[in-house]
């Protein structure tokens, strides 16, 4: 209209043109915008006589207990019970509710409208830190594993580690780590999430908490600022950089579920993937993570100079059965300190028993609670006086579960129980794996299986095969085989002798004790 309008139309000519009325074309030749379009008035509905009710309901609400105040099915049943709203529905009560509430309650002023508020980090002054859970497929078994997570709110450089809980010894390795990673330590404050493993129970829901003893010390010991999140989810917006770094890492990195053999195999490869994130941009910066993290490192707090032990000690007395008991979880140690107290370090993933200043059993830390760790070589010694002992044991059940008791174990064992009966073939069998003490697993496996072809059942044949393997590392060549076509086992003694270097040394001779002898005088007669 405005164009045939600059052509010379007469407003009657763009009416007959375009077929509207007079009001039309002067609207289109005033303004290039059309007017908006009129609200229409909100729809009349069943439930319009009822909303004062509802209203006053809502109303009555902020004054009453908490959990005494109306649900939506509590305001409709009196609807239609006191005032005879036959005629709504509930979808309607429950949607008028879930938009009127709040509505209710700000004009009330008993709480303002929701908002976050900008916040700007300065750099290596303040953090987060915070647990997340993540199933992993360990050694073949799906369990929950716990992802600690320490990142710098400046620059969002984050550090990750998995370890087999959320306790306490995780909580301060994964400190450790991270620090040691970032090499320093932040100057301001640092965000925690109410743990367990920092802070006793809530009280109430200030600010003000009452800290565990070794936390404290461990946080005097790094110069650590603690800052704690309101309890429940009010809060979690305060520690939400990491919140959201642990949910973008999961999704990213743990999709779809690992599968490794041990934690330490997972967390060598999150070291891997942490260094590549310094790579990314976070939302719309103009810096990558690294190149912030570059500036920011500069400005951390030292590390001190001495370590802090993250472990947890306990005093323990070994049971009759050669075991300990650490947090609901039973630990296997050798039978020569059945009745004594032994000291066992706990850590995130691993426990370490001492007899004294000595280490005399290291352990995976179990995950399930109620468990049972038994390692075969400590109940060795017992079972050379017991050997009908060992068809049964469970430690022998955990050591073919693990691999450690291998199918040539097996077949080695039977060929000396019908060689030398069961009692003589077990012990035989102990003999050799009490070789594990100073011979590795992989060499012993090879000298069992060299043995059991030569059909040589003894245990010092078996550690001659392990040390020839040993020596070679590989056997390329087969073993020499006799007329009768079996293969030659030169036994431990012959090799022995056989090794010694020559000697030169003359033969020895009593010449010298002649001269002690006394003269005998001739006899009369003669």
């Amino acid at each position: 209209m405005r164009r045939d309008s600059r052509a010379g139309l007469s407003s009657r000519a763009l009416q007959r043109k375009y077929g509207v009325g007079f009001r039309t074309v002067e609207k289109a030749l005033t303004s290039v915008w059309p007017e908006p379009r009129k609200k229409l008035p909100p729809r009349q509905t069943r439930l319009d006589p009822f909303k004062p009710v509802i209203d006053q309901i809502l109303r009555a609400d902020l004054d009453a207990p908490r959990k005494q105040r109306h649900t939506v099915k509590r305001i409709f049943d009196r609807l239609v019970d006191e005032f005879g709203a036959d005629e709504i529905s509930y979808p309607m009560v429950r949607a008028y509710v879930a938009t009127r509430r709040e509505e209710v309650r700000v004009e009330a002023g008993r709480g303002p409208v929701n908002v976050f508020i900008p916040q700007t980090h300065m750099p290596g002054a303040e953090a987060e830190a915070d647990f997340g859970d993540v199933p992993v497929r360990l050694a073949g078994e799906l369990v929950v594993c716990y992802l600690f997570v320490f990142r710098l709110s400046y620059s969002g450089k984050s550090v990750h580690r998995i370890s087999a809980s959320a306790g306490q010894e995780a909580f301060f390795e994964g400190h450790v780590h991270a620090l040691n990673t970032l090499g320093g330590v932040p100057t301001g404050r640092v965000r925690y999430d109410n743990l367990r493993a920092a802070v006793s129970p809530l009280l109430g829901f200030s600010r003000h908490r009452v800290e565990c003893e070794r936390w404290t010390a461990f946080r005097s010991h790094y110069g650590i600022e603690s800052m704690y999140c309101q309890p429940g989810i009010g809060g979690a917006h305060e520690n939400g950089g990491v919140e959201g770094q642990i949910g973008w890492f999961r999704s990213n990195h743990l999709v779809p579920v690992p599968e490794v053999t041990s934690l330490s195999e997972l967390n060598a490869v999150i070291e891997r993937w942490d260094a590549l994130d310094d790579a990314r941009r976070i939302r719309s910066r103009p810096r990558t993570i690294g190149e912030y993290f570059a500036a920011e490192r500069p400005l951390l707090a030292p590390l001190p100079e001495e370590s802090f032990e993250t472990g947890r000690l306990f005093t323990l007395r070994v049971d009759r059965y050669s075991q300990i008991s650490v947090r609901t979880n039973r630990y296997s140690v050798p039978v020569r300190l059945i009745g004594r107290t032994v000291q066992a370090m706990l850590h995130a993933s691993h426990l370490v028993v001492y007899d004294g200043r000595t280490e005399v059993a290291r352990h995976e830390r179990l995950i399930a609670r109620g468990g049972a760790h038994l390692v075969l070589d400590h109940y060795l010694k017992a079972l050379v006086r017991k050997p009908g002992a060992l068809p049964g044991a469970t430690a022998l059940e955990q050591a073919r579960s693990a691999g450690k008791f291998t199918p040539v174990h097996d077949a080695w064992w039977a060929a000396a129980c019908k060689a030398h009966g069961d009692r003589d073939g077990t012990r035989a069998l102990i003999d050799v794996l009490l070789l594990n003490r100073h011979l590795p697993h992989e060499h012993l496996v090879a000298g069992l299986a060299s043995a059991l072809r030569a059909g040589a059942l003894t245990a010092d044949a078996v550690a001659l095969e392990a040390r020839k393997a040993a020596e070679a590392e590989e056997t390329t060549a087969p073993a020499p085989a006799g007329a009768d076509g079996l293969l030659q086992v030169t036994f431990l003694t012959e090799r022995r002798l056989a090794s010694l270097p020559p000697d030169t040394r003359p033969l020895p001779s009593v010449a010298a004790y002649d001269q002690l002898l006394r003269r005998r005088r001739p006899d009369r007669s003669t």
